[in-house]
């Protein structure tokens, strides 16, 4: 069970927002904030990446070359600029326009180039998975030739399906942005050193407790006991129930909660199913128990959180 996959999924609301913004300098764009997590792809030139005042997601401007991808967990607002001097504007203020598949935007002078592919993953914040929660506010990832090749490939085709479209374009340029979110958080875990690493980046790594969380997510209906997943890493309760704690954040248990509780919620939003039908799944024998743990995780009953996430 691919569990990034999994923790990702159960957070996302809905397709990603993009638009190609292509800057001709001096240029420079403010961002307001956005209810997710933002992305940027430069697909050819250079810029920078400068932080708002008491919205933060770095401490110093970022230089951005070819080929670089930034990712921003809470979507907090920035600049983006050719130069952290260039005069500033608002997207409204500048010649917006919606086509397929991307929306473009266009500003600046007649000076160099850039060109990025910037957007937003609409993710639920309220309730954010821990892998989710334990990354830091901004990950850049340099373009680096032979260093996360998967996500260089990604970032040449979409600069070249934006460049050139052709003929199905629409469909592989939606397809690439949704793949750079899982494509941008592999590669920032698997650059983690493996000596010293803590959180997330080493449970998902860990021999002991990544088999344990794979089975969870797997079959979280499943009557799993610490013993029975401490078997599975071959350690002993006490051992593997500390080991699991310190890497993920909370006890084995808990997380298990935790996630059937998230794939109850997934279910009531998105599949027309009996309330008993999710409380299997869950790993409930009955609706008045599964119906007493989710109001406790979720502050309302099965039934109302259902109405509420559906469309007006």
């Amino acid at each position: 069970m691919d569990v990034l996959s999994e923790a990702l999924g159960s957070m996302r609301t809905g397709r990603p927002a993009s638009i190609r913004t292509e800057g001709r300098a001096p240029w420079g764009l403010r961002l307001s904030p956005v209810s997710g997590a933002g992305f940027h792809v430069v697909l050819h030139g250079t810029c920078w990446l400068v932080p708002l005042a008491g919205s933060t997601p770095g401490t110093r401007p970022l230089h951005l070359a070819p080929g670089d991808v930034v990712f921003l967990r809470d979507g907090r607002g920035h600049i983006l600029a050719d130069d952290p001097s260039s005069p500033v504007t608002e997207p409204e203020d500048e010649g917006y326009s919606q086509g397929p598949p991307i929306g473009m935007l266009t500003l600046g002078g007649d000076g160099a180039r850039t060109s990025l592919l910037c957007g937003s993953y609409h993710l639920d914040q309220g309730r954010p998975h821990p892998l989710v929660r334990q990354l830091p506010e901004l990950i850049h990832l340099p373009a680096d030739r032979g260093r996360h090749p998967e996500l260089a490939a990604a970032v040449q085709l979409l600069g070249t399906e934006l460049e050139s479209p052709r003929s199905g374009s629409d469909g592989i340029v939606t397809s690439l942005i949704d793949a750079l979110l899982l494509y941008i958080l592999r590669a920032w875990l698997e650059s983690r050193p493996v000596e010293g690493a803590e959180g997330w980046a080493a449970a998902l790594r860990d021999p002991a407790v990544a088999p344990a969380l794979a089975a969870m997510h797997e079959d979280p209906a499943a009557r799993w006991t610490v013993e029975s997943l401490a078997s599975r890493a071959g350690l002993s309760r006490a051992a593997f129930a500390r080991r699991f704690a310190a890497l993920v954040g909370e006890p084995p248990l808990a997380y298990l909660t935790r996630w059937r509780m998230t794939t109850a919620a997934g279910l009531l939003r998105d599949v027309d199913l009996p309330l008993s039908t999710i409380a299997a799944r869950a790993g409930y024998g009955s609706e008045f128990a599964f119906g007493k743990a989710f109001k406790r995780e979720y502050g309302v009953a099965p039934g109302g959180y259902r109405r509420s996430r559906q469309p007006a």
